[in-house]
């Protein structure tokens, strides 16, 4: 049997908790925060909830809080020799002070209102040793089919590419709706296009599924949008990745 301690209370942890609490084969061993209030709401899913300073030790300790806390959290730890592991993606391996350290990094943004299927949600992981990766593999295929073994440096490639595929993406969509609203337009007009542009992404190379006036070079209309754009951050926002787009599939202003 496999035992789980998890540091963290957050939109990670949270996800992390109510999928590690369905596993046969883990326990979820003791779940612990900032205090003890905070971990009220993961009482149904672990035999404790407690505090850091007061964990036992466990098959594997995940930290699940924020980057910058990362360190401070693992130095206070009561215990050595186990495998502690952070969830982030950007953060190196050898931020973790102990000497088994390793990632298990859920590639995928959480929030706590959102329902999650982690079956396709791709599982980075990485250790210091070969046998705790594949406790770590072994732990992340309860979880999921898709397990990938990367390395820090590629880990903060992939976690800057998804930066692009959603934050970035999503402020987007969030100027696209005040478009809508501002000229009294339903954002649902735009879902179907939304969801054929991720699913075409998927489905196809992105690079051969572009489209648009800025692939064609199509400065009339490039030009009419500018004017249209209110806001200087809208304005700029659409001449660099229209410049972008253009620059990309050769083609000059």
């Amino acid at each position: 049997m496999m035992t789980i301690n998890l540091i963290g209370t957050g939109n990670v942890a949270w996800h992390l908790a109510n999928q590690l609490a369905k596993i046969p084969e883990c326990t979820l061993q003791q779940i612990a925060g900032r205090s003890l209030k905070k971990g009220e709401e993961f009482s149904h899913l672990a035999e404790e909830v407690t505090t850091i300073t007061s964990l036992k030790p466990a098959t594997i300790t995940i930290i699940a809080v924020s980057d910058t806390s990362i360190e401070n959290v693992a130095s206070l730890l009561p215990y050595q020799d186990t495998l502690v592991v952070h969830t982030s993606g950007s953060i190196p391996l050898e931020t973790i002070p102990q000497d088994r350290k390793g990632v298990f990094y859920p590639l995928q943004s959480f929030s706590k209102k959102d329902t999650i299927d982690f079956t396709n949600i791709p599982i980075c992981i990485e250790a210091t040793t070969q046998e705790d990766l594949e406790t770590l593999q072994k732990l992340a295929l309860f979880l999921s089919s898709k397990v990938y073994h990367i390395n820090s440096q590629q880990r903060k490639q992939a976690h800057l590419a998804a930066v692009f595929v959603n934050n970035f993406a999503n402020h987007c969509y969030t100027i696209a709706q005040e478009l809508c609203d501002t000229h009294q337009l339903p954002f649902e007009l735009l879902h179907a296009l939304l969801e054929k542009t991720a699913q075409k992404a998927i489905d196809h190379s992105p690079s051969d599924v572009q489209t648009g006036p800025a692939k064609r070079n199509d400065t009339n209309v490039i030009a009419a949008h500018v004017d249209m754009l209110q806001e200087d951050d809208h304005k700029s926002i659409y001449q660099t990745l229209t410049a972008s787009i253009i620059a990309h599939y050769g083609k000059e202003l």
